[in-house]
């Protein structure tokens, strides 16, 4: 067995909870062209990307031909607009419960960190939560070929990292996420139900419960 000499993180629901903005922006644009969306449908949005999202949507309202592939763009586009005015409000009060303390416990075990998000915005919400400076590589999403669950978003960051997938943590609180990093062939760990993480190697219900000793111990 490898040492632990990386972490991975998805910024979604494992860093800060940015999901709500997500939520009210596609909400609104979803408004804007007749189709209702609640919580319960929102939850098949998390953890993919902004055009896969739109289509889910616009199958989920019957629209699915209705636009062509540069009128999907102005539409994700305006989403994200929306998206970007919101998360202006973002602060270090926003990063979950014991992320702080697992991000210093890190540094000061000399293990590296790297952000592996499907989202466009996250060096923008790192520096918003003032955690940009304690990260050291981040994944341009731009740069993939395939959205989680391949595992492409993984495979880059241990490679960022200077590391052996198995040399490293990943932690993800959506079911492709930990698809994702079981196949780069890192530890899995999981943020959310029992069901939901079922095949994480590692779960916990809340971010609180993320201690580093603890990670270690069952990587190991």
């Amino acid at each position: 067995m490898m040492a632990i000499k990386g972490f991975v993180f998805d910024l979604d629901g494992v860093i800060t909870d940015s999901a709500e903005y997500h939520y009210i922006a596609w909400k609104n644009l979803a408004a804007g062209l007749g189709i209702e969306l609640d919580r319960a449908f929102n939850e098949q949005l998390k953890g993919i990307s902004r055009m896969d999202s739109l289509n889910r949507i616009l199958a989920y309202g019957n629209q699915s031909d209705m636009y062509d592939a540069a009128q999907k763009e102005a539409l994700a586009q305006k989403k994200n607009d929306e998206y970007v005015k919101l998360i202006q409000q973002v602060t270090p009060a926003d990063i979950l419960p014991g992320i702080s303390e697992l991000f210093a416990d890190l540094k000061a075990a000399g293990i590296r960190i790297a952000l592996a998000s499907a989202s466009k915005n996250g060096p923008f919400i790192l520096e918003r939560l003032g955690l940009m400076a304690q990260v050291d590589t981040i994944v341009d999403p731009a740069e993939l070929a395939n959205g989680k669950p391949d595992p492409e978003i993984f495979l880059k960051a241990a490679e960022q990292l200077n590391l052996a997938p198995a040399e490293c943590v990943g932690v993800e609180d959506a079911e492709a996420g930990i698809e994702a990093i079981n196949r780069a062939g890192m530890f899995s760990v999981g943020v959310g139900t029992k069901e939901a993480m079922k095949d994480a190697d590692y779960y916990v219900t809340s971010t609180q419960e993320l201690k580093l000793s603890e990670i270690l111990r069952r990587a190991s």
